[in-house]
């Protein structure tokens, strides 16, 4: 239940919820992409690239719900960082021809602030939740009924003469978004009515969100560039367009601009992105298991503690695409370099010394 006069106050966006380190090429979204990822994200189902399972489901379910003039059923997208959930979240929204209220799990600090954003939705709005897996308990009581049979609960008054009144509200759909399915509680997930987990995009995927890209920029890129580029983008959209970036502005400075296989190999070979898409940190991660502990099994926290990064980075950007990769494996003792690190960093292995 929501306590009247308990923090109605509440931002439409969402709040930057991870500490700004140091510039690297994860998924991770920062303050100065949010302008140039806003102009690059597609804006319907049909200019959405990859995902196509999702994409069609999607396509099926938004036109039934159109066709009975009732809002959607609430969706949650789960999946790394990168893979456009937050996209989806806006393409949805135009292809029912909803306003979308954007915020996000850390921002909703108490009942009073989700009540707020509720009772400001009209019929058939979609609110979007980030890190829908960051509400706390509080927060998520009053949701459920809101989620299941569009009423508030609100408590006036404190004490013997406390009373409750319940408010009805218009049906909305709510999208969530999160990076960690296995910290949903229960009753949260079990009132979506639909649930995709996106998966990483394929390498001519990539291509086409790279091309698709650098014609909204205005870049001159040749398929041939446009594949240099998804093959080092780790299979997510968000860093195809932040490489695509960068490798415009080497082309700026060294090619007039123009952006071949040859300049985009040269340009992230520049920025230290190797022909996995590896990054200074996730080589720092896998030189630290393969050459500091020497292949043994080594907890988050140590391997945290010794390349200097939050433990949460660590497992929500960093880890599951070296995982994807097969470059670390999960152990009960800890995470482990598999052989294609060793092999990968010119390291030799331990027991073939």
């Amino acid at each position: 239940m929501w306590e009247a006069g308990k923090g109605d106050l509440f931002e439409d966006n969402p709040r930057p919820s991870r500490n700004a380190g140091p510039r690297s090429v994860t998924a991770e979204l920062t303050a100065d992409d949010l302008d140039v990822d806003r102009t690059l994200r597609p804006k319907t189902l049909d200019d959405y690239c990859g995902q196509e399972r999702v994409r069609e489901n999607l396509r099926v379910l938004i036109q039934a719900a159109r066709a009975r003039n009732e809002p959607l059923d609430h969706v949650i997208f789960s999946g790394p960082p990168g893979l456009g959930k937050t996209t989806l979240a806006g393409v949805v929204a135009n292809e029912m021809g909803a306003k979308l209220h954007t915020t996000s799990g850390p921002a909703i600090e108490r009942t009073g602030d989700l009540a707020a954003i509720l009772t400001n939705l009209e019929e058939g709005d979609i609110l979007f939740v980030d890190e829908i897996h960051r509400l706390n308990h509080q927060v998520e009581e009053v949701l459920y009924p809101a989620m299941e049979d569009f009423f508030l609960d609100i408590v006036i008054g404190k004490g013997p003469a406390a009373r409750s009144i319940r408010l009805d509200m218009p049906r909305f759909t709510l999208v969530g978004a999160t990076t960690r399915t296995g910290l949903l509680t229960g009753p949260l997930r079990d009132r979506f009515g639909i649930s995709y987990r996106l998966d990483y995009y394929s390498v001519d995927e990539l291509a086409r969100i790279v091309s698709r890209s650098a014609r909204i920029l205005g870049v001159d890129i040749d398929s041939q560039g446009a594949a240099e580029i998804a093959s080092r983008s780790r299979g997510t959209p968000r860093l195809a367009n932040r490489l695509l970036k960068r490798v415009r502005d080497y082309a700026q400075v060294k090619a007039e601009g123009s952006i071949s296989w040859e300049v985009a190999s040269e340009a992230l070979a520049f920025f230290e992105i190797d022909e996995m898409g590896l990054d200074w940190m996730d080589i720092k991660i896998l030189s630290a298991l393969t050459k500091t502990f020497r292949g043994r099994p080594v907890g988050l926290t140590t391997i945290a503690s010794a390349v200097g990064e939050d433990p949460s980075s660590l497992e929500d950007v960093y880890e599951p695409y070296l995982l994807q990769s097969g470059l670390i494996i999960r152990t009960p003792q800890g995470r482990q370099a598999t052989s294609l690190a060793f092999e990968h960093l010119g390291v030799v292995p331990p027991a073939t010394k």
